[in-house]
């Protein structure tokens, strides 16, 4: 397959009600889709969530790379098989959203010429289990939350995110627990916002509360200082944002990390793989993570979580049930905490290029 011609969209999908992050409080998500189209007629696309502080990007530097160093790297050359195409990408540094996007359209593009669902290629589970994350609010909120997404979606997984303070998470925690029963597990995200002198009782404090795995509850380097806050650790570390690349994580579990978000919306679908293999080489457990995905981001990560056969904790691709609007004409349904895989080529088929221009900024 050779490109016969691209385009870049970008549009806003707004949630339910405001949400807060670590670092931000909006009330939409923001995105990029990339569309190719092959000379043989198939069609690949991809989006990625566009935020400065979560992948390097706004909408228009990110159009920017792609339109001025990308395209022109790929014009010319074989899209059959999208790890070539990746390595062709990585021959520049640096610009990992630009790659990320690209190379998640070229594997659908790969599965629109097939026909086959990529989850389906690499013999993928049709069904996957998922998790619900809780973002940043008043304790009762959240446990009413929690409560209201288990009822709706049968949810076993929690992630509840922290960083508001230690006695505000614990106090959360308890909530959260007391509201859901001993059946539901919990786990929770910090995003690095404590000092690493703290990590160590912040991280007895939540498992000693009922946490089964702590995430970056402060910035991790893959250093002597992170195998022994592991080693020391009721439970295991889950390590996210220090890690950007498969290089990486490669570091991180030479000092031993026993889990490792993998973000297919941040790394690609190539580089997940690459970081899959390390981690089954090394004996760490992968976590699919959230990487503020609408239906369409989550139907393309769902099929790299699919092959991950015994993750450490069920795949966080569900953010999408937090907006109101989407841009795929179908939206699948999560049942008893899991979801069934569609089996079905390419997602571009799926896109609502109407609510695209609808949604559009």
């Amino acid at each position: 397959m050779r490109l016969r011609r691209h385009s870049l969209h970008c549009y806003r999908l707004r949630y339910e009600r405001p949400v807060r992050w670590s670092d931000i409080v909006e009330e939409a998500a923001p995105f990029v889709l990339l569309r190719l189209e092959s000379d043989a007629g198939a069609i690949g696309v991809a989006e990625i969530t566009v935020k400065p502080t979560w992948c390097g990007v706004t909408a228009r530097s990110l159009i920017a790379a792609i339109e001025d160093i990308f395209i022109p790297l790929i014009a010319g050359i074989d899209l059959d098989d999208p790890t070539t195409v990746r390595a062709t990408l990585d021959r520049v540094p640096e610009n990992l959203a630009a790659k990320a996007l690209i190379d998640n359209a070229c594997w659908d593009l790969h599965a629109a010429q097939s026909g086959t669902a990529l989850w389906r290629q690499w013999n993928g589970a049709s069904r996957v289990e998922l998790s619900w994350a809780l973002t940043r609010q008043a304790p009762s909120l959240m446990a009413r939350e929690a409560v209201d997404m288990i009822a709706r979606h049968g949810f076993r997984t929690l992630k509840v995110k922290g960083g508001q303070g230690i006695e505000v998470d614990l106090a959360g925690l308890r909530e959260i627990r007391s509201a859901v029963g001993d059946q539901v597990r919990l786990y929770v995200d910090a995003n690095g916002a404590y000092p690493a002198e703290q990590a160590p009782d912040y991280i007895k404090a939540i498992a000693a509360a009922g946490a089964v795995m702590a995430e970056d509850p402060c910035p991790f380097s893959p250093n002597a200082w992170f195998r022994g806050l592991q080693q020391d650790s009721p439970v295991p570390l889950l390590v996210d944002f220090g890690s950007a690349s498969v290089r990486d994580a490669a570091l991180f579990m030479e000092q031993g990390t026993q889990a490792l978000s993998i973000k297919p919306g941040r790394f690609g679908l190539s580089d997940s793989r690459a970081m899959q293999m390390l981690a089954t080489q090394a004996g760490c457990t992968p976590v699919v993570g959230l990487m503020g995905e609408s239906t369409l981001g989550t139907l393309a990560g769902l099929q790299f979580a699919a092959t991950i056969s015994k993750p450490a904790l069920p795949a966080e691709l569900t953010w999408f049930l937090a907006m109101i609007e989407q841009v795929t004409q179908w939206v699948p349904q999560i049942i008893d905490g899991t979801i069934m895989l569609a089996e079905r080529g390419s997602l571009g088929e799926l896109v609502d290029w109407k609510a695209v221009e609808r949604n559009a900024f």
